[in-house]
């Protein structure tokens, strides 16, 4: 009887010691499935193939630059500015609105990242994109506490298009303005001078020839 006491004792125990040493491991699997769910694109993939996924589920670290002359566009492409009248006015939930030339913008912090733009059914390209750090941009522009939102216009006229993104994603570089890509300015029919890039979001939404970006607080 002693002896199966001491059997049941030690067995016990060691589903003790074992719960105490799989609950971390199972807390820490669970936060890396959670980091894990993109699909590592393997290298040699072709954008096109992209074209009906959703670019929130993909990690594209091994997918080569398109180059710019295959790149694809859909909306407006001919719309021409006038960069000695252009401006880019900041303006709405900040203390200090701006209205910053081409010059003035190209001045600022800037950054470059290869992100994919999926248009759905239609074309995928793989860029790297070079544009404002918008964080300084907004500090500039001395944002007001409690903002939420930046909303982006453009172009100025008929084919105005608006498009509203949290202050969080701005602020951690996935939404920026992009004046560059592929070591080159920003081509005309895709949206010179200044377009959004938004990391895992579709291309409607990336808005082209970017002029008023305001500052909002939505409730």
């Amino acid at each position: 009887m002693e002896n199966r006491r001491q059997f049941l004792k030690k067995s016990l125990g060691f589903i003790g010691g074992a719960g105490i040493f799989f609950l971390p491991l199972g807390a820490f699997v669970q936060r890396a499935y959670g980091k894990a769910k993109r699909i590592i694109l393997p290298k040699g993939t072709k954008p096109n193939s992209l074209i009906q996924k959703n670019p929130k589920s993909l990690d594209t670290r091994n997918l080569e630059i398109t180059p710019i002359e295959d790149f694809e566009t859909m909306g407006i492409t001919d719309y021409k500015v006038d960069l000695s009248k252009w401006r880019l006015s900041v303006e709405g939930a900040v203390q200090k609105p701006l209205e910053l030339t081409y010059e003035e913008i190209k001045k600022l912090p800037s950054m470059e990242k290869e992100i994919l733009l999926i248009c759905p059914g239609f074309f995928a390209i793989h860029g790297r994109w070079k544009g404002i750090v918008m964080e300084r941009l907004l500090k500039e522009a001395k944002m007001e506490e409690g903002a939420t939102h930046v909303t982006f216009y453009g172009p100025e006229g008929n084919y105005e298009k608006v498009e509203r993104f949290p202050i969080a994603d701005i602020l951690k570089g996935k939404v920026f303005l992009a004046y560059g890509v592929n070591g080159k300015p920003l081509p005309q029919k895709h949206g010179f001078p200044l377009r959004i890039v938004a990391r895992d979001r579709y291309g409607g939404e990336w808005v082209k020839y970017v002029y008023k970006a305001t500052v909002e607080k939505v409730l």
